[in-house]
């Protein structure tokens, strides 16, 4: 059993309002995706045996502060993507340079998010700040992009929205196994 901790990305609180990429065509806003696919993924793992750490609020130093305290072994951020051009599509997912593990729990989660019949725009390293502060094997997976309208009305689905989070679920146990 791992204790996972999982960030669905963006705010929408009273303090830092941020709700992530939003396409008003669609009536989506990150932070609701991101949201929802958070608490498919987190009854997943709780099914696989997994404590699970929720983890929403505003500040970046919050969220990692609040992984480290729970002691997590993982820690997963989820995000949608979003780009200038509308034709932008696929889903990648960061780690941090200076972690072997992120790199591989990267690929798990990758290889496992292209099998949904998404773009493989692959792992790629970063100093984003939630996978550089986290003491756990930290990664941040986009699902796709809202930019695009039909990869945008896909991930807004219910049944997108539960493949990505059994995805990930089956990439966390690969990563385990």
């Amino acid at each position: 059993m791992a204790i996972i901790a999982i960030n669905p990305g963006h705010y929408i609180g009273q303090e830092n309002y941020d709700p992530g990429a939003c396409n008003e065509e669609l009536g989506l806003r990150e932070v609701d995706i991101n949201i929802a696919v958070a608490k498919l993924l987190e009854g997943a793992l709780n099914e696989a045996g997994h404590e699970v750490v929720h983890i929403h609020r505003g500040e970046l130093k919050e969220i990692t502060d609040a992984a480290n305290n729970a002691g997590a072994d993982l820690f997963i951020s989820i995000h949608c993507n979003s780009a200038i051009s509308a034709l932008a599509v696929g889903t990648e997912t960061f780690f941090h340079n200076s972690s072997k593990n992120g790199k591989r729990l990267a690929t798990c989660i990758q290889d496992e998010m292209v099998d949904l019949e998404l773009v493989d725009r692959g792992i790629k390293c970063n100093g984003l700040y939630v996978t550089r502060y986290t003491d756990a094997v930290a990664v941040l997976v986009e699902l796709g992009f809202l930019s695009n309208t039909d990869e945008g009305a896909r991930i807004g689905t219910e049944s997108f929205q539960k493949k990505a989070a059994e995805a990930i679920c089956r990439a966390v146990e690969k990563y385990l196994g």
